[in-house]
């Protein structure tokens, strides 16, 4: 998967491929020449969504800015 991928893909495709990708691994089924290749995809898969979560709560934030004379963040817990 390219750099430019990520622009390409959503939040959900990465996801869900991600999701598959560690059913795949906990089930113990694969060669380990293929569970590395996994592994490698799985990780930036990861960094996808990373990223589109980053960029969807900067927006989120400028779109509550917007709205308020005083905006407050609070950490997420959960």
């Amino acid at each position: 998967m390219a750099a430019e991928d990520s622009k390409e893909t959503s939040f959900e495709q990465a996801l869900g491929q991600l999701e598959g990708i560690v059913r795949e691994l906990e089930s113990g089924r694969g060669e380990l020449d293929n569970s590395i290749k996994n592994y490698e995809q799985g990780m930036k898969l990861l960094k996808i969504c990373e990223e589109k979560l980053s960029q969807a709560k900067l927006k989120v934030e400028k779109i509550t800015s917007g709205t308020a004379q005083e905006v407050k963040t609070e950490e997420f817990e959960g």
